[in-house]
Formats: structure tokens, C-alpha cells, sequence
């Protein structure tokens, strides 16, 4: 158990107000969830936080008061260990290798955000490094790369991104690429290739040989099929949600989620708003023209007064846009999952600073401890709540690793 964990972070002590139960000598639900959260190994497995790091100015290891995630928030959290992601969209056909350029960039931001700060944080290559940098009170940092596209159709790109630190690779973003087909981000895509190609089945075969998870958010429904079918071990959604509940082809339909847990995957529920609420982005994006129209006519009404007309917009982007997903819809998301594939097959990835909007309570990533108390109240255990905050991704990250370790000695 982590030292820094012991000594609760003071939102959690203010979240799970210490009640007169105490007095009586029994544990109150509040308590009761504090202690669990304290005690668990809580990863989350996708922030883009990353790009934040890019910005000149912007410290990671300073509080923001905007954003979803920072050194102060997450151990107000009480997160032990988060993947940060490398990711840039689609590059231009002219600009062979930039991807590569650019991922280099941001494996160096990481790198250095954790050797200048080595007394709070530590890289994390493998599950034992994840506990043992959480029972030393340090955040483990780790590496995912979202987007095949990244590695410029190299398989040799990809082992050097395994050897700076990636642990996993998401195969898609939001568009189809050479060797695989997306999901897109709502709209339907134009046809892709039906799934994956030659290449991209050798790419999920070389990344079980390096030992690096296989990430099937993004993808499309082909895609997601010809990846089990071709990978050798368990895979993984870091960031995704339930097709049952939102009907987005982001999210996984029941029958994809029984099959992730048949070959021991996790799906990692996503906190964005749009694949949690049906209907949200339609919502949002008709709130987003109204407001485009309200400062149409701001402009136009205080034309001669420049003044005035600063003073209402500011005021008008103070307003809140859209109302967000309730904090139970988001737990019924991981209810969801608990009740089609099991308990093992569940986990976080909240997607911070990739989107626009999360869900109420969970604003940023200092919320964390919120959805351990709705668990407990919805009346699961303690063995599921701890799986659901870590323990089913760890126990993912040891599997990977062990077949890893038997395909390489078989070479």
C-alpha cells in the first residue's frame, strides 16, 4: 500500500466526511470507500494530457484550474498510475516520417517530466513496476500510443517505441489508415479495408511478441474481430463504453464485450459525455449553434461599443453550454459491464484532456473517488470495486507480459 495513499488526499477527506457511525464503532459507507480507495491499486488508461505538456509554459506538476489533470489532481484522486498517451491526428501524405518526428517529441516531454521530478514520479514498463512505484507513494507513469498510424508502417518504428516506454498501442484513431479501419468519431466513414490488413495482423502479432497491449478503442467493429481473432493474448479498450446504454460505434455492443472477456480482456469505460449519454452530442452540438448565433448577434447589437461587446461575450462563455451526464450513468456503464462479461473484465480510462465533456462529479480527474463510493452504494464488494479501480488491468498487463516472455524464448 502506497505511504502517500495512507495519509488520504484531503478532497477524499472532505468527499467521505467521516460520519457519527464512527462513534459507534462501525464504518460508515463513506469510510468504508475511502479506505478502498486508499487501499487499491486505481490506474486510469488514457489522458492526452500529454499535449498539454507541449504547450510552452504549461507544468504538469503545478495545479491548473482548468483541464481535467495535474500531479495536484490526480493524487487528489488518489490515482497510483496513469498511461499518457502520444497522439497526433492524421498527417499530411507530403510529410513522410512527421508522425515519427512528432511522437519523438512527446516520448521526450514524458521522459524528462519524470527524470526532473523522480522523487514524485517514476516510468513504469511492467505490472510489478506499477505496484512497487505505488507502494513507494510515487505516481507510476506509463506510455500508450493512440493511433497506428504513428508508426508510419514500420514494424521497426514500433519496437522503438517499445523500447521508450510504450505499453500499449490504441490501432486506430478516428479514421481508417493503410492497415486498419476506425470507428470513426460518430459520423459514418467512407469504406475501409474490412478490417485488418496483412500488415496490421502482423502488427498485433509483433505486439504480442514485444509485450505491449493491444488496444482496440477507435476501432471498427472488423477491426475488432480480426484482433482477437489474430492476437495470442488478452486485448484492451483503454477508453470505451457500453453500445447498450449509448448507441456510438465508439462504444462495444454486448456481444463484442462477451468476447473480450472470453479471450480475458478489459474494456476501460471512458468518461466522455458523447459515449456515455445517448444523444449527447447532438445536444451539444446544437447548444454549440445556439451560442454561435447569441454571439452573432452580441457582435452585431454592440458593433459601435467594443467595450460592451467584450463584457457579453465574456459573460456568455461563462455560461454553461450543456448539462453533463449524471455520475450514475458513467457507473452504469461499469454496472454494464460487470453484468455481461464479469467483474475481471472491467476498468478506467477517463480520456482527460481529450475531450470536451466528462460527467458530473468527475469534472477532472480529482473526482475518482466518487464512483468507488457509487459502487459500494450499488452494493458490489470490495474485491470487485478494487478490480474495477486497477486490479483487472494490472492482471492484463501480467498476462501480456508472460506471453511475451514465452514467444521470445520460443525464437
Amino acid at each position: 500500500m502506497s505511504i502517500y495513499k495512507v495519509i488520504v488526499p484531503i478532497c477524499l477527506i472532505s468527499l467521505f466526511a467521516i460520519a457519527d457511525s464512527r462513534a459507534a464503532g462501525k464504518e460508515s459507507l463513506e469510510e468504508k470507500a475511502r479506505r478502498i480507495h486508499a487501499d487499491a491499486i486505481v490506474i486510469d488508461t488514457h489522458s492526452d494530457t500529454t499535449l498539454r505538456m507541449l504547450r510552452p509554459g504549461w507544468n504538469f506538476m503545478e495545479r491548473h484550474d482548468y483541464g481535467h489533470m495535474d500531479y495536484p489532481r490526480i493524487r487528489e484522486g488518489g490515482l497510483d498510475a496513469v498511461f499518457l498517451a502520444i497522439y497526433m491526428g492524421k498527417q499530411k501524405n507530403e510529410e513522410p516520417g512527421i508522425a515519427v518526428r512528432k511522437a519523438a517529441i512527446q516520448f521526450d516531454k514524458i521522459h524528462s517530466l519524470v527524470e526532473n521530478n523522480s522523487n514524485k514520479l517514476e516510468l513504469a514498463l511492467t505490472a510489478a513496476d506499477v505496484k512497487r512505484i505505488a507502494a513507494s507513494g510515487r505516481l507510476a507513469m506509463l506510455i500508450g500510443v493512440e493511433g497506428g498510424h504513428i508508426i508510419d508502417n514500420d514494424l521497426a518504428v514500433l519496437r522503438s517505441y517499445y523500447r521508450s516506454g510504450a505499453r500499449y498501442m490504441t490501432l486506430t484513431h478516428t479514421f481508417h489508415h493503410d492497415w486498419a479501419d476506425s470507428s470513426g468519431w460518430g459520423e459514418p466513414l467512407d469504406e475501409g479495408i474490412g478490417g485488418l490488413s496483412d500488415f496490421g495482423r502482423d502488427v498485433v502479432r509483433e505486439m504480442n511478441r514485444l509485450g505491449m497491449i493491444v488496444d482496440v478503442s477507435h476501432v471498427s467493429d472488423d477491426t475488432f474481430h480480426n484482433t482477437l481473432e489474430f492476437s495470442s493474448v488478452p486485448i484492451m479498450a483503454s477508453h470505451s463504453a457500453c453500445r447498450a446504454i449509448c448507441n456510438s460505434p465508439r462504444n462495444l455492443t454486448d456481444d463484442m464485450l462477451r468476447a473480450l472477456a472470453a479471450r480475458g480482456g478489459v474494456v476501460q469505460i471512458v468518461f466522455y459525455a458523447g459515449y456515455i449519454e445517448d444523444g449527447f452530442h447532438q445536444k451539444m452540438m446544437q447548444a454549440r449553434r445556439m451560442r454561435k448565433n447569441r454571439e452573432e448577434e452580441i457582435r452585431k447589437n454592440y458593433a459601435s461599443d467594443p467595450a460592451r461587446m467584450e463584457e457579453a461575450l465574456a459573460a456568455l462563455r461563462r455560461e454553461k453550454l450543456v448539462d453533463l451526464p449524471p455520475l450514475s450513468l458513467l457507473v452504469d456503464h461499469i454496472e454494464h459491464v460487470i453484468e455481461v462479461a464479469g467483474p475481471d473484465h472491467v476498468g478506467l480510462g477517463g480520456d482527460w484532456d481529450g475531450v470536451s465533456f466528462t460527467c458530473q462529479g468527475v469534472e477532472d480527474c480529482s473526482g475518482l473517488g466518487k464512483i468507488t463510493l457509487e459502487l459500494l452504494r450499488r452494493g458490489h464488494g470490495e474485491e470487485t470495486v478494487k478490480k474495477v479501480l486497477g486490479g483487472n488491468l494490472l492482471r492484463l498487463m501480467e498476462a501480456v507480459e508472460k506471453r511475451a516472455q514465452e514467444l521470445q524464448e520460443q525464437n
